[in-house]
């Protein structure tokens, strides 16, 4: 009998180092990390340089900040679209040029011309934020892949804490030009680097199983994956919209000093919860967890001063990197991996326009009822879109029941269930089924 498994803990960090001894997994994610970065940055110095530099409002600064966000929900999917039929190299040569003209001009921009050309910029540019998601469903048994992506998203957490946070300090302590070559220097080394990793981006297996005919998006876009979607744009509208609404509770409070202690201990409780999550032996599905994350953020109105919403955060904290996790490793099950470049884009996606629309509503519900209310809407709309994500992967769930020939619907069933799949492979059976 296996002493180790009859005694040990429900949670146990093997996993992470049978995934970090694949080869190039430490490699993805180091770069990854780096690679998320200078984007990051960039968003905070281009606000800082309308603020300081064109002497605009943080109005005029939103709006430049909006327009990039929604360039890169639209570019993700036809970059992952580019990626699977070109290759990877092509599209981060594009992408980086792409973005190395915008950074080495847009401290001579107009106002106009930077919400244009910032909304442009990243329509097209290198997929850093997807494209360690893709490779890892590569590189990493499926089996493994819940601590893979478990990792990764500790990865988002630290470079969420860097790159703003750096980005100011560049901008601040020199000045909004300096920081904008900086973000472009930082841009074109994560390029040049991507180019030369070059991670695969699908299994030998799966490349043996991937024909020339592209894959019609009715075809693939199942429900589970509509699912996946939506749990993962209702998890980062609950981000985004805390994250507001935190700034807002210090300031009503007369304690904004403390917002950065409040916001690196949320950080750190993802990271916590997402080292966790990669080492369980079986987990709820993503929706419960977005589920379970709009609950204990409602919880979060009860809180306020600085104390106690550091408290308050433990609970939300710890969900947040494995609802993002776990939407990341059912995206990689679902999806075909002959357009598996696009369902990552169309991830990346998601998590952009929940961000997007999350941040601006909440300051709305802050600004009309209170700081508290803005907890409470912000908790209760990510309920209600779990629940959607629920019912749309039950339908999914039902529909495999009763058709088991579809393919990818074991798969469907294991994966929005929450358990462990066989390890099938849906990309092969839907690559030969559209040929």
């Amino acid at each position: 009998m296996d002493r180790s498994r009859a005694k040990g803990p429900a949670m146990h960090f093997a996993p992470y180092r049978r995934v970090l001894a694949l080869p190039g997994v430490k490699s993805v994610l180091a770069l990854s990390t780096y690679g998320r970065i200078p984007p990051l940055a960039g968003s905070m110095v281009l606000t800082l340089y309308v603020v300081l530099e064109l002497k605009l409002g943080f109005g005029a600064a939103g709006a430049v900040f909006s327009a990039s966000i929604f360039g890169g929900a639209l570019g993700a999917p036809l970059l992952g679209r580019l990626t699977d039929r070109y290759g990877l190299r092509p599209v981060v040569v594009l992408g980086t040029v792409t973005s190395a003209v915008f950074w080495a001009t847009a401290g001579w921009m107009s106002y106009p011309v930077l919400l244009i050309a910032g909304f442009a910029s990243r329509v097209i540019q290198a997929p850093v934020f997807t494209i360690s998601r893709q490779a890892l469903a590569a590189m990493v048994p499926e089996e493994q892949r819940r601590p893979a992506y478990s990792l990764d998203s500790v990865a988002v957490e630290l470079s969420y804490m860097t790159g703003p946070s750096l980005g100011v300090v560049i901008a601040t302590q020199m000045s909004p030009q300096a920081a904008i070559w900086a973000v472009g220097v930082g841009v074109v080394a994560s390029g040049v680097g991507l180019y030369l990793l070059n991670p695969p981006l699908r299994s030998e297996a799966e490349e043996a199983g991937v024909g020339t005919a592209r894959i019609p998006v009715r075809r693939w876009l199942r429900p589970g994956i509509v699912a996946v979607l939506l749990t993962v744009a209702g998890a980062t509208f609950i981000l985004g919209a805390t994250e507001v609404v935190v700034v807002a509770v210090l300031e009503h409070a007369s304690e904004l000093a403390w917002a950065s202690v409040v916001l690196i201990a949320w950080g750190v409780c993802s990271m916590t919860g997402g080292l966790v999550y990669g080492g369980l032996r079986r987990a709820p599905g993503p929706a419960v967890l977005m589920l379970l994350l709009g609950v204990t953020t409602v919880l979060l109105a009860f809180a306020d001063d600085w104390i106690w919403l550091c408290l308050a955060l433990i609970p939300a904290g710890l969900l947040c990197a494995p609802t993002l996790a776990g939407a990341a490793d059912a995206m990689s099950r679902l999806a075909p991996a002959a357009v598996r470049g696009e369902a990552m884009g169309y991830y990346g996606s998601a998590l952009s326009i929940g961000m997007a629309v999350g941040t601006p509503l909440a300051g709305a519900v802050v600004d009309l009822a209170g700081p508290s209310w803005g907890f409470a809407a912000a908790g209760g709309s990510g309920v209600v879109v779990a629940v959607a994500a629920m019912l749309v992967s039950r339908h999914d769930r039902s529909a495999a029941a009763a058709s088991p020939a579809t393919p990818g619907a074991e798969q469907a069933r294991a994966v929005l269930a929450g358990a462990e799949p066989a390890g099938t492979q849906p990309a092969g059976q839907l690559a030969s089924a559209s040929q």
